[in-house]
C-alpha cells in the first residue's frame, strides 16, 4: 500500500512538469534535465514528509512553570530577571544580583548573595515566603538575563 502512495506522488510530481506541447528544441531538452531534477527533488522531499521523522522531544509539561512568572510564588533558580517586576523593591539590583548568584539549594540561601546591603535584605526578608527553589534547568536558566521580551 505504501509503495503505491509513492509511486502515485512521483507520477503526480512528474505529471506536473510534462511539457504542453510535443514540439522539442534544444533548448527544451536543456530545460527538461532541470525539470526531471525537480521531480527527483520534490519526491525525496515528498517522501521525507510522507514518511516524516520522529517529532521533537520537547518538555512542554514542566511541573515549575507556573512558578516561572506565572502564579504567586517564584522559583529562584528559574525565573527570569523580569518577573521581579511584581515584586516593589526587587528589580532591577536585587532581582540582577538573584540570577547572577544562583541556583540555591534553599530560598534562605538568597541571603548569602555577597554584595546585599541589609536594605536588600530587609526587601529579601518582605517576599521571603513567595520565594522557591526548584532543580535548574537548563531551558530555563539561559533566559534568567534576557528572555528576548523588548519594548
Amino acid at each position: 500500500m505504501i509503495k503505491a502512495v509513492i509511486v502515485f506522488a512521483i507520477v503526480a510530481v512528474a505529471s506536473a512538469f510534462m511539457p504542453i506541447s510535443s514540439v522539442r528544441s534544444a533548448r527544451m531538452e536543456v530545460s527538461m534535465k532541470s525539470d526531471f531534477q525537480k521531480v527527483i527533488a520534490s519526491s525525496v522531499i515528498g517522501a521525507s514528509l510522507f514518511f516524516g521523522g520522529s517529532a521533537a522531544r520537547a518538555e512542554i509539561d514542566y511541573e515549575g512553570l507556573p512558578f516561572l512568572g506565572g502564579s504567586e510564588k517564584i522559583d529562584l533558580n528559574n525565573a527570569n530577571v523580569r518577573v521581579y517586576l511584581k515584586l516593589p523593591g526587587m528589580y532591577p539590583n536585587i532581582a540582577g544580583k538573584i540570577v547572577k548568584s544562583g541556583p540555591f539549594k534553599t530560598p534562605a540561601d538568597v541571603y548569602n548573595i555577597k554584595g546585599l546591603s541589609g536594605a536588600e535584605k530587609e526587601v529579601l526578608k518582605k517576599y521571603e515566603s513567595r520565594f522557591i527553589t526548584l532543580d535548574e534547568k537548563p531551558e530555563y536558566a539561559i533566559d534568567k538575563f534576557n528572555n528576548g521580551l523588548y519594548r
